[in-house]
C-alpha cells in the first residue's frame, strides 16, 4: 500500500489517535509565550487542521498541507464553518511544492519522526529549510526512543538520530524530552525540538 493510500484510509476509518478537536498545547504554549511572533506559517502534515485554524485565528497567515486529500477536504470544511482565512494544500511533502512561502515558522506534530531511513529525515529536514526564511523557525514534535516500546503508538526516534538529520541545516535551540498532547494514559514520550534556520 502506497504512503498515500495508507494515510488516506486511515483518515476515513478515523483511525486517527493524534487528530484532536483542539490545537496542540504545546504549539499554543510556545505562541502564547511569544517564541513564535505573528508571521507566515507552514504547517506539515496539518490533518483535519486544527492547528492550522487556532494559528488563522491568532493573526497569523498559515498554509496547511498533508498528504490526504480526505483529511485536506475536511479542513477546508471546518475553517470555512469557523469562517477562518486559511490555506489548506493536498502535498507529498517530499515529493511535491508547496506554494505560500517563504515560511517564518514551520510546524509538524509527528510528521518528521514517520520517515524511516536516515536519507529520509535528511531530506525532510532540508526541505524545511529550503521553505524557510533566514533565521525561520522549526518546531517538531517526535516520538521518543526512551520511552517503553509500546503494541501501538508513534514511530520511536533516539535523539541522535534527529540532531544527524537536521543539524547541517538548524542550530538547535531545545530538544526536550516530554510527552504528546494525547488522551492516551499514560501519554506517548516525545521530543519536542525548536530549530533555527542556520544562515
Amino acid at each position: 500500500m502506497s504512503e498515500k493510500k495508507l494515510w488516506e484510509e486511515r483518515y476515513k476509518s478515523n483511525n486517527t489517535p493524534w487528530a484532536k478537536d483542539r490545537p496542540d498545547f504545546h504549539l499554543a504554549d510556545i505562541v502564547k509565550n511569544t517564541r513564535v511572533p505573528v508571521c507566515n506559517v507552514l504547517e506539515i502534515g496539518c490533518g483535519k487542521g486544527e492547528n492550522s485554524i487556532w494559528l488563522s485565528e491568532r493573526g497569523f497567515k498559515v498554509t496547511g498541507s498533508d498528504i490526504s486529500d480526505f483529511a485536506i477536504k475536511q479542513a477546508k470544511q471546518k475553517a470555512k464553518d469557523k469562517n477562518v482565512k486559511c490555506s489548506f494544500v493536498s502535498a507529498d511533502f517530499l515529493e511535491h511544492k508547496i506554494t505560500g512561502g517563504p515560511f517564518d515558522f514551520a510546524f509538524d506534530r509527528g510528521c518528521f519522526h514517520s520517515f524511516h531511513s536516515d536519507e529520509q529525515k535528511a531530506m525532510f529536514a532540508k526541505k524545511v529549510a529550503d521553505y524557510l526564511n533566514p533565521s525561520g523557525l522549526w518546531f517538531s514534535q517526535c516520538g521518543s526512543a526512551d520511552d517503553p516500546p509500546r503494541d501501538t503508538g508513534p514511530p520511536r526516534l533516539k535523539a541522535a538520530e534527529i540532531v544527524k538529520a537536521v543539524e547541517p541545516f538548524f542550530e538547535i535551540l531545545l530538544m526536550k524530552a516530554d510527552y504528546f498532547d494525547s488522551d492516551s494514559s499514560p501519554p506517548p514520550g516525545a521530543w519536542l525540538c525548536f530549530f533555527k534556520k542556520r544562515s
